[in-house]
């Protein structure tokens, strides 16, 4: 495999023909991630006929059901309508329940059902065996190092995300 680009982190002043989208931070980002989430998707997706964002959502609830779809759309940081379709596939495929807020009935709590929690089960031991082939290569220091920098990442975009802007 051939080594990656070399980031090229430069202001916003930089001259537009100096732009590689290879060394691009956010590209970087976006195809590391559908790598990885291809990857996964092949362990997966032929036996259990889900999608990627139908696995995300039984990710969140398997891992914290009951929770309503506003609180997938927190958790996996995927829109609305994405969440909206996987659900509805989701709850066709009998692995999904909705059921009305016990405090305000206009709301929907999402949970597995026992089918879906048989499938969350199965697919588990494949998405820790992935991540440990992946980080397989990586030393405890740099494997700390990563998760450091993914959170500085991440509170930096949240950060951004909140500033308003002019529109």
């Amino acid at each position: 495999m051939a080594s990656a680009p070399k980031l090229q982190i430069a202001s916003p002043e930089a001259a537009e023909s100096g732009f590689r989208l290879a060394g691009f931070l956010p590209y970087r980002l976006s195809v590391v991630t559908n790598l990885v989430s291809r990857a996964f998707a092949d362990r997966y997706s032929a036996e259990f006929g889900i999608s990627i964002p139908e696995w995300r959502v039984m990710a969140v609830l398997g891992e914290r059901a009951p929770v309503s779809s506003f609180e997938v759309c927190a958790a996996t940081a995927m829109d609305k309508a994405k969440v909206s379709r996987a659900v509805s596939a989701l709850i066709a495929k009998a692995l999904v329940r909705k059921a009305a807020h016990p405090e305000d009935q206009r709301l929907l709590r999402l949970s597995l059902t026992a089918k879906g929690r048989k499938v969350y089960a199965a697919i588990v031991p494949r998405a820790r065996q992935l991540e440990a082939e992946l980080v397989a290569g990586l030393s405890g220091a740099e494997l700390a190092q990563l998760e450091a920098l993914l959170d500085k990442l991440q509170a930096r975009i949240e950060t951004l995300d909140a500033t308003p802007r002019g529109d």
